[in-house]
Order: structure tokens, then sequence, then C-alpha cells
């Protein structure tokens, strides 16, 4: 998808990218977090009865953010791979596996629209039965955005360790990546990463700041990139 452009035009796609995936994660997020009130099914409920439009433009954003995502790993890839392509493709198979799961739980995220009996196909399970279910459905959600972080936490420590073997972008950005990946590592152990996930989430927001910031205004050391992917193209392990 980049092929001809120069290695400071990946870099600005990559970074933009990035923005509108963070931008349109918020809108999901924002969404999810006003009108979904786990442990209490009622309101919950109520909210997507009363709701229904705001919930549904959050559940669109988070498929925009998961397109975007899929195009970032992409060009960062294609970025990143004068590092080392073994890694550099290893890092991306995580990130798909993240994005493929992520993708798959926001299915619940939309499940009580046909549980709680707006949706005439399914109305037999509306009033308790269709409640319950729903808010099981929504459960499911959560745990499975969960589960993507532990994917996603890989991909961002193999991405810190590209960007540490290139010699076209700062090291500290490779750090930033690494910290806010072994964070993202604490949903191994659900409890722990729901408890911690925003403070996770402040850490790895700013590494992102960094990271897109630098993308976009900076770029990459073009002549560095290119002397790098001649050397790796050489590579017995390219």
């Amino acid at each position: 998808m980049t092929t001809g452009m120069s290695p400071k035009g990946k870099a600005r796609l990559a970074g933009a990218l990035y923005l509108l995936t963070i931008v349109f994660a918020a809108v999901g997020t924002s969404a999810e977090n006003r009108y979904v009130l786990l442990g209490d099914a009622a309101a919950t409920a109520n909210n997507f009865l009363v709701h229904a439009a705001q919930i549904r433009i959050g559940w669109a954003g988070y498929l925009i953010e998961m397109a975007c995502n899929i195009g970032m790993t992409a060009v960062l890839y294609d970025l990143l791979k004068p590092a080392g392509r073994s890694v550099a493709r290893a890092s991306v198979l995580f990130a798909l596996t993240a994005i493929i799961i992520k993708t798959a739980s926001r299915v619940f995220l939309i499940a009580p629209f046909f549980l709680l009996g707006t949706h005439d196909a399914l109305s037999p399970f509306a009033g308790p039965a269709g409640l319950a279910l729903s808010h099981a459905f929504l459960h499911l959600n959560t745990q499975g955005a969960g589960l993507a972080m532990v994917f996603f936490g890989i991909y961002a420590i193999l991405s810190g360790y590209l960007i540490f073997r290139s010699t076209f972008l700062p090291h500290f950005l490779g750090w930033l990546s690494v910290i806010a990946g072994l964070g993202w590592l604490t949903f191994l152990w659900p409890p722990l990463g729901f408890r911690y996930g925003g403070i996770v989430a402040i850490a790895a927001l700013i590494g992102a700041a960094a990271k897109i910031g630098w993308l976009l205004i900076v770029g990459v050391n073009e002549e560095r990139w290119l002397a790098q992917e001649r050397g790796e193209a050489q590579s017995i392990w390219a």
C-alpha cells in the first residue's frame, strides 16, 4: 500500500492512522463508559432503549478504530522492517490477532439491541431473560477487549524492540512502546488488568502521543532508513 512512497511519507501516514485510531477509540470508549453500566443491568438496558443512537455511534467508532489500526499496522510494518523483517512479521501477526479478537468482541456490545425486544426476530427474549443475557454479552465484550490487550502488548514490545534496533528513529520511542506493552500484559490476569487499566492507558497514551508527534512532524532519517533497508535485504535472516 506504500509502494513508491518515501520513508518520511510512510512515517507521516503511519502517524495519521495512529492518530485516527486513538480518536475513534475515544469515540467508542466514551459511549461505552457512559451508557454501559456493568453491575446494573436495568439501568444499562434503559440506556440502550433511550440512547440507542449514541451507542450505535460509539460502536461504529470502535469499528473505524479497528480499520485504522489495520492500516497503521501495515504501514508501520513497512516502516520498521529494515530493523528486522522476521520480528516485524511476527509483530504484525500479534497485532492482527488482537484486532480480530477485539473486533469480534464488539459484536457483543450491540447484542442488547437484539435481546431487549427492539428486534422482531428475537423479541421472545424481551423481559428478564433478555435483560440477563444482554448483560452477560456486555461482560463478554469487556473481557474480550481485555484479552485483545495482551496481544497488543506483545505487539508494542516487539515494535519497541524494532525501534531500538533502528538507526532512523530515536530510542526513547522504543522505551515508551515497551513500557506500554508491559502494562498491557497485566491483562494476562484480568482482575489485575482491569484494576490498573486506567493507569496503563495513561502511560500508553503518553507514548502514543510522543510517537504520533514524532512521525507526523519529524518522520524518519531517510538516509539511515535506506541504508538499513539495504543491509537488512542482504541479511540471511530477512
